[in-house]
This record gives structure tokens, sequence and C-alpha cells, in this order.
């Protein structure tokens, strides 16, 4: 017999305000978390910079702010349309889901590399702060998904599975907790650590791949518990889309760390 953990009862939606047209207006846990996540990562970007030296004003990742939203938004869309898309995908219904943080790193990237070019500021200053800032973003966005009871794991037997609702009554690793604490929790403190160490932080592009590769290699781990996608399921034998997607960015990853050092 199974043990489990009863779902908690959230709402997804905090506060329902109605519909303007088609369009539901509403406070949701979702949009609320990814919002705390993004600031959070400005924070830690902003007191990252309060060294003079390091050639970024305060106005300038300031700037970057509404750069940084916007391309993860539209990448994050782009890259669920494109790699997931699921029948009558609506881009601009956001509330219904579907957001590919593959997509949305490739959008961040190119808004990394375009601002820092309109600015004329190092590529991997930059880069490589908000690389140390984005686990905080994840782990927000990861406990978003456990608080929707979407994007849950496969069945287990563990006494801490959680029986998720619309999830076939059973017991399922709480996959999203897990990618809260190993793509957020854990990566995070590993380049914390990491960019206090001079050589480190001397080696453009270094603290880029460690996060590039940590994820990578956390969101394969994580994939063997948590259920493929259902309109997808496994893309090859027991080898599911996140795990596919996440291998390019391990390659690039383990480059930027190799890679023979390089001034900032």
């Amino acid at each position: 017999m199974f043990l489990a953990i009863p779902f908690p009862n959230f709402d997804p939606v905090i506060f329902d305000f109605g519909q303007v047209g088609s369009f539901p207006i509403a406070i949701r846990w979702y949009g609320l978390l990814w919002l705390v996540g993004s600031l959070l990562a400005w924070f830690h970007v902003v007191s990252r910079f309060k060294d003079k030296s390091l050639g970024i004003q305060k106005k300038q990742i300031d700037d970057f702010l509404f750069w940084a939203v916007l391309s993860s938004v539209l990448g994050g869309r782009i890259g669920y349309a494109i790699f997931y898309a699921p029948e009558n995908f609506s881009f601009f219904k956001i509330w219904t889901g579907g957001l590919s943080f593959h997509g949305g790193f490739i959008g961040v990237v190119l808004a990394i590399i375009v601002y820092s070019r309109i600015q004329k500021i190092p590529i991997w200053t930059l880069g490589d702060a908000i690389a140390c800032a984005a686990p905080l973003g994840l782990f927000c966005v990861r406990i978003a998904n456990f608080i929707n009871g979407e994007l849950y794991g496969r069945v287990t037997n563990l006494p801490w599975g959680v029986v998720f609702p619309n999830s076939g009554g059973v017991p399922r690793h709480p996959s999203q907790l897990y990618e809260a604490m190993f793509e957020g929790l854990i990566l995070f403190l590993i380049l914390h650590v990491l960019s206090k160490n001079s050589n480190f932080q001397n080696k453009g592009g270094f603290l880029t791949g460690v996060f590039i590769s940590g994820y990578a290699i956390f969101r394969v781990g994580a994939e063997f518990f948590r259920e493929p996608d259902a309109h997808l399921g496994f893309i090859i034998p027991g080898v599911t889309m996140g795990q596919i997607l996440s291998l390019p960015l391990l390659l690039v990853g383990i480059y930027l760390i190799f890679r023979p050092k390089r001034a900032v």
C-alpha cells in the first residue's frame, strides 16, 4: 500500500477580478512568484555591482531588468511553441501556462548580447552576474509549479509521495520541489561560493558555464523523477524532451568552464 501526502489545498489564483472580454484578470501564484524571483535576481545583480570598478552602473542594471523580463517571457513562449507546442496553443494566452526554460534562456542570452553592445559594457561581466542570480528565479518558479499542481513526478511508493489533483489519484514524486532544491538553492550556493574566488571572477564566462552545465545536469536528473509531458511522452525510449534540450546546454557549459582564460 502506498504512503502518501495529500496535496495542500492551494488555489492557483490569489485574487480574481473577473474578465475583460476573453481575458481573465487575476493575480496568480505563478505570476507573483515569477515576479518575486525576478526581483530577487535583480537585487542580487545590483549587489554584485556595488564595486564601481566592474564597469557597470546601477542604472544599467535597472534598465536591463526590463530587457531580461521581456526576453525571458518572449523566449519562453516561443520556445514552448517550438519544443512542446500542444494543439491549439495560443501565444497570448499566458494564463493557460506554457513557458520553456530553454526558450527563455536563449531569449535572455540574446538580450545580454544586444544590451551589452548598446551600452558598451563587458558581455561576460553582465552574463556571469545574471548566471549567478538566475537560480533564485528558478527556485521561485518551481515552487509556483508545485502550488499549481503541475509538472508533477512519476508514481512512487516513497513516504513523501504527494497525491496531486488530476494525477490519477496515486502518490507521485514532488519533482517540482526536487528542482527547486537543486536547480534553485543548491546551484545558487555553488555559484555564490565560486563567485567569491578572484580566479573565477576574472575568467569571463566561467560562472556562466557553471550555471549552464549545473542546470543541465540537475534538469536531466530531475527528469528521471518527473512525469513526461502528456502530449509528448518519451521522445525516445526513456528520454524526455527536457533531457534532450539540456544536453546542448551541458556541452556549452563544459566548453565555457574549460576554455582558455580570457579577460572579462
